[in-house]
C-alpha cells in the first residue's frame, strides 16, 4: 500500500516537463539582451585583443600583419639618460649660453641612430629636471599616450575621493527631516539628469578666457583687480577646470546613493550613542561610517569607473590641449582608431586600458575586503 505523500508517476513526469519548460521560457526572454551584449560587448573585445597584435588600419591598401606585440611596446617604451654639461676642452669650465644657462649636448645626438644607444632610438623627452650640474631625462617613445596615462590616474586620485566625500558630506546634510528639504535633494540631483555634452559645452562658456562667467564674477568680487584666466587655454588650470566640472555634475548621483545607505541605519544605534553621551563626531565615526561600509565599496567603485572613463570633457571642451594636459586613455582611443585610422593603436590602447581597470578593481577589493577579526 503506497503512502499518502507518494506521487503519481503521471506527476513525476510532469514536473521536468514544466521546469524544462520554464527554462526554455526564460532564456528565450533574455535571448534580445544576451545577443545585444554579444554583438557590441564581447565580440568587439574580442576583435581589439586580437587587432591589437596586428598592423591593421581603417583604409590602407597594405594587407594585415601580424606584428607581435610591437603596437604595446611603442606605447609603452621608456628610457633615461643623464647627460654632463658641456666643458671648454682648455680650461675645463662649464660652457654657458647667452642667456647665462649651463650648456649640454643636444638630446637628439642620443635617440636618432646612435650606435651607442640603440635602446634609446626614437624616444623623445617626456620630463627632464637638473641634479647639481648633470641633467636628467625622462624618455618615452609615445609621449602624448604616457601624458594621457598619467592625466587618467590624477584625475582618477583627484576625483574619487573629492567627489565621494563632498557627496557623502551633502547626504548628510540632506538626510534630515526638515521643510522643504526635498526641494535641496531636487537641486543637488538636477546636474545629473543633464547631458555631459550639454554640461561641457555650459562650463565651456563658463570657463572663457576674456567674458566667461567665472572670471566676471572674480572681477566683481575683487572689485576688478582680479586679471581673467583662460581657464582651458592654460596648461595648469585645464585639468583642475575639467574636475571641477566634473564633481558638480557627477556629486549629485553619488549623494542618492549615500543618502540611500544612511536611511538603511537603525536610528536606534544612534540612540543609545545618545545615551552613552557620544557627540556627533563619534556617532559619525562609531555608527554612521561602519554602516556605510557597503555603501562606501560600491560608491568608491563607480567614481573611479566613471573616472577612468573620462572621454566627453575632454572630447568637448579641449580637445586634449592645451599641451597635452588634458589627454586622457579613452580620448587617445578613439582619436587613434577613428580620427588617424589606426584601428591597430586603438584597439592596443583599449587592451591596456582594460586591463589597467581591472587591476584596479583587484585592489580595490583587496582592500576592501572582510577581514576576519577572529
Amino acid at each position: 500500500m503506497l503512502g499518502s505523500s507518494a506521487k503519481s508517476p503521471t506527476k513525476r513526469h510532469r514536473e521536468p516537463a514544466f521546469q524544462r519548460q520554464e527554462e526554455i521560457t526564460g532564456w528565450l526572454m533574455a535571448s534580445p539582451a544576451l545577443f545585444l551584449i554579444l554583438l557590441f560587448l564581447i565580440i568587439p573585445f574580442i576583435m581589439a585583443f586580437l587587432l591589437a597584435f596586428t598592423n591593421q588600419r581603417l583604409v590602407s591598401p597594405n594587407p594585415t600583419e601580424f606584428v607581435g606585440t610591437r603596437n604595446f611596446t611603442d606605447l609603452l617604451a621608456f628610457g633615461t639618460l643623464t647627460l654632463e654639461p658641456i666643458r671648454d676642452e682648455t680650461t675645463g669650465a662649464v660652457v654657458l649660453d647667452e642667456d647665462g644657462n649651463v650648456e649640454y649636448p643636444a638630446l637628439r645626438d642620443y635617440t636618432r641612430n646612435n650606435p651607442d644607444y640603440p635602446h634609446l632610438n626614437g624616444l623623445r623627452e617626456l620630463v627632464s629636471w637638473n641634479f647639481g650640474e648633470t641633467r636628467h631625462y625622462l624618455l618615452a617613445k609615445d609621449v602624448v599616450f604616457v601624458r594621457a596615462l598619467f592625466n587618467t590616474l590624477y584625475f582618477v586620485l583627484i576625483i574619487a575621493p573629492a567627489q565621494g566625500g563632498l557627496a557623502l558630506l551633502l547626504a548628510l546634510l540632506i538626510n534630515q527631516q526638515l521643510p522643504g528639504i526635498n526641494i535641496f535633494r531636487t537641486i543637488y540631483f538636477m546636474p545629473v539628469v543633464v547631458s555631459m555634452v550639454v554640461v561641457s559645452i555650459l562650463w565651456r562658456f563658463i570657463y572663457d578666457g576674456e567674458n566667461g562667467l567665472l572670471n566676471t564674477l572674480l572681477s566683481m568680487i575683487s572689485f576688478g583687480s582680479a586679471q581673467p584666466v583662460d581657464w582651458l587655454g592654460n596648461s595648469s588650470t585645464a585639468m583642475p577646470a575639467l574636475m571641477a566640472m566634473s564633481i558638480w555634475q557627477g556629486v549629485g548621483f553619488h549623494m542618492v546613493i549615500w543618502l540611500a545607505g544612511l536611511q538603511t541605519i537603525p536610528g536606534s544605534l544612534y540612540e543609545a550613542a545618545s545615551i552613552d553621551g557620544a557627540n556627533r563626531w563619534q556617532k559619525f565615526r562609531f555608527v554612521t561610517w561602519p554602516g556605510l561600509r557597503n555603501t562606501a565599496i560600491f560608491v568608491l567603485v563607480v567614481i573611479t569607473m566613471q573616472a577612468f572613463g573620462l572621454f566627453t570633457q575632454v572630447n568637448v571642451m579641449t580637445r586634449g590641449g592645451p599641451l597635452d594636459a588634458t589627454q586622457t586613455i579613452i580620448f587617445q582611443a578613439v582619436e587613434r582608431g577613428y580620427d588617424k585610422q589606426d584601428i591597430a593603436g586603438g584597439s592596443a590602447i583599449s587592451v591596456i586600458f582594460f586591463m589597467l581597470v581591472l587591476l584596479v578593481t583587484l585592489i580595490q577589493r583587496y582592500l576592501t575586503r572582510e577581514r576576519n577579526t577572529a
